[in-house]
């Protein structure tokens, strides 16, 4: 099974509620990159005119997360995944629709082949970066994400 833009989206509905109606959508994954998109509404916002801190999170960890699952699925073993540590960085206010990229994919491809050939978790550190309709980057994001062969 392939992980695609839909399969994530209709994942998010079923596994991660709060994120799919929050707005939170996968727009592009490949073997290097991907991208996911939030848009600036009511049920995001914060008391200050901009999107909820929280929100951009479920988005750019979506951005690490969908590449991880990806490669997982690649592998064909058994990994389990899980975020061990996430650090944050935040430049403007988050209005309109705000694109989150992670372009880390061959750098969990590397610790996922590592786990299984070595049997011990790995770590990877992954950075999802929040760019707004002007181009500007709104916020920049790193996730530690930890995977173990099981």
């Amino acid at each position: 099974m392939s992980v695609s833009p839909r399969k994530i989206n209709t994942f998010l509905f079923f596994k991660l509620p709060a994120a799919f109606w929050c707005g939170v959508r996968t727009q592009t994954i490949d073997d290097g990159c991907c991208t996911t998109t939030v848009t600036h509404r009511w049920i995001n916002q914060n008391p200050f005119k901009s999107m909820y801190f929280a929100v951009q999170a479920m988005a750019a960890e979506l951005s690490t997360g969908a590449l991880v699952m990806r490669h997982i699925n690649q592998s064909e073993h058994k990994i389990s995944m899980l975020v061990a540590a996430h650090k944050s960085t935040y430049h403007k206010k988050a209005t309109g629709r705000i694109v989150f990229s992670c372009r880390d994919g061959e750098s969990i491809k590397q610790a996922i082949e590592k786990a299984v050939e070595t049997g011990e978790g790995q770590t990877c550190w992954m950075q999802s970066t929040g760019v707004n309709g002007n181009g500007e980057i709104v916020s920049e994001m790193h996730f530690e994400w930890t995977v173990k062969a099981r």
